[in-house]
C-alpha cells in the first residue's frame, strides 16, 4: 500500500469516525430476561390468499404459511407473496417461524382488523419472549432479526382467523427485507453485510437499504472484522482494533486509494454490550463521503473497489437490494427519520471515478 494512501486513511479517521456509527434509534418493544429487549416490526405481512374459499379441496395444495410451526423457513420472491414456499432453512428465505400463536381471547369474533399500532402489541405480547425462547435467550437487540408476526390477512380475519406466526427476518437499515441463510438459532446475529455491498441514503440523511453502488449511497461496506473473544471491550479498546484493521482493508479493498483526497472517509462499527452478551463479535468497515457540515450523511456515487481487483467471493449471494413487497415491513429499524424536504439528484457523473454528492434534506439523523 502506498504510504500516501495510508496517511490520507489515517487523517481522515482522525477527524471523527463516530458521527458515521450505526445509530441507536431503534423501535424496541418489551423487556425480557433481563437486559435483553425483542425489535419488533413496525409493520407486519399478510399470508398470502386468494380469491377463492378458504376451504381447499383435496387437489387443492395447501398453503404452506397454514402448516408452518415453530423451526420452519418460508420463502418467496413475489410482491404478495403469492409464490411463498415452505424451504429448508439452510437456503435462502424471508421468514424463519418461532412459534404459533393464537390471538382470539383478545380479539373476538368482532373484532376489527388490527391496526398498524394493535399489530404492534400483539408482536410485543405473543411474539417477543416466543421468539427470546426460541433463540435461548441470545437476542442482538442491535443485530440484523428483528422480530414480528406474519398476520392471517383482512379477509381470513373477517372469517374468524385468528392465529398468526412470530418469526425472525432480516431487515436493512430502511425496514426493506433481506434474504436470510441459515437457521437464526445457530447465525451469530451480528448487523453485517458483504464485502462490497452498498448502503443507500434516505431523504432524511440516514442510512438506507442496500442499493446498486452507481447509484447515490451513504457507505460501502468494504469488509469485515471479527473481534476477539473474551469479556466486553471497551469503545476505545474496540476502535483501537477497528481502526487499524479497517485502514489495512480498505487500502487493499480499493487499491491503495486516497480517500481523503476524494472526500471519503474509512470509518467502522463497534458492538455494544447488549451485543456482546448475545454472541456478536462481527463488525463492519466502510467507507462514506465527509458531510461538509460534519452533520447526517452525505451520499456518495460509484464504488471504491479496484477495478483490476479479482471478484469478490461470499458464501451466500450478496444482499446487493432490499426485496419489496405489496405490504412493507415498516418504517426504518435502524434509523430515526421525520419530515424532510428533497429535490433530485444530479446526474451520475461519467467519470469512473466516485464522486461526492450532498443531499439537500433538512432532518439529520443522529449517528
Amino acid at each position: 500500500m502506498a504510504s500516501g494512501a495510508r496517511t490520507g486513511i489515517m487523517e481522515s479517521m482522525s477527524m471523527s469516525a463516530r458521527w458515521f456509527r450505526r445509530g441507536d434509534h431503534l423501535v424496541m418493544l418489551g423487556a425480557f430476561a433481563g437486559a435483553f429487549t425483542l425489535l419488533a416490526l413496525s409493520a407486519v405481512t399478510s399470508w398470502p390468499v386468494g380469491a377463492g374459499p378458504i376451504v381447499q379441496t383435496s387437489s387443492e395444495p395447501v398453503n404452506p404459511v397454514y402448516t408452518a410451526e415453530a423451526g420452519d423457513c418460508l420463502n418467496w420472491t413475489k410482491r404478495n407473496l403469492s409464490d411463498v414456499t415452505k424451504v429448508d432453512c439452510a437456503a435462502q428465505h424471508m421468514f424463519e417461524v418461532t412459534g404459533v400463536a393464537d390471538v382470539g381471547a383478545a380479539y373476538g369474533p368482532q373484532a376489527p382488523f388490527p391496526t398498524d399500532e394493535q399489530w404492534q402489541k400483539i408482536s410485543e405480547e405473543y411474539c417477543a419472549k416466543t421468539s427470546l425462547d426460541y433463540l435461548g435467550g441470545r437476542f442482538d437487540p442491535y443485530g440484523k432479526y428483528t422480530v414480528g408476526p406474519l398476520n392471517p390477512g383482512e379477509r381470513l380475519w373477517a372469517d374468524g382467523k385468528r392465529t398468526v406466526r412470530c418469526g425472525l427476518q432480516v431487515a436493512g437499515a430502511a425496514g426493506g427485507l433481506l434474504p436470510a441463510y441459515g437457521t437464526a438459532r445457530t447465525q451469530d446475529q451480528s448487523d453485517v453485510y458483504d464485502p462490497g455491498v452498498c448502503l443507500g441514503i434516505t431523504e432524511a440523511r440516514g442510512v438506507g437499504d442496500p442499493v446498486d453502488c452507481a447509484q447515490p449511497h451513504a457507505f460501502e461496506i468494504v469488509g469485515i472484522v471479527t473481534l476477539p473473544d473474551g469479556p466486553f471491550p471497551a469503545p476505545e479498546k474496540q476502535d483501537e482494533t477497528m481502526s487499524a484493521e479497517c485502514a489495512r482493508i480498505a487500502a487493499e479493498y480499493s487499491g491503495g486509494m486516497d480517500f481523503r483526497a476524494k472526500g471519503l472517509i474509512v470509518t467502522w462499527d463497534t458492538r455494544k454490550p447488549e451485543s456482546w452478551a448475545a454472541g456478536s463479535r462481527r463488525a463492519n468497515c466502510k467507507v462514506g463521503a465527509i458531510p461538509p457540515d460534519n452533520t447526517g450523511l452525505t451520499a456518495f456515487e460509484r464504488s471504491v473497489r479496484n477495478p483490476d481487483a479479482p471478484p469478490l467471493t461470499t458464501a451466500n449471494p450478496p444482499q446487493t437490494t432490499a426485496v419489496q413487497q405489496d405490504e412493507p415491513t415498516g418504517a426504518p429499524l435502524h434509523s430515526s427519520s421525520g419530515s424532510a424536504t428533497t429535490t433530485s439528484a444530479p446526474p451520475a457523473p461519467t467519470s469512473d471515478k466516485p464522486t461526492t454528492t450532498s443531499t439537500s434534506e433538512t432532518t439529520t439523523t443522529s449517528r
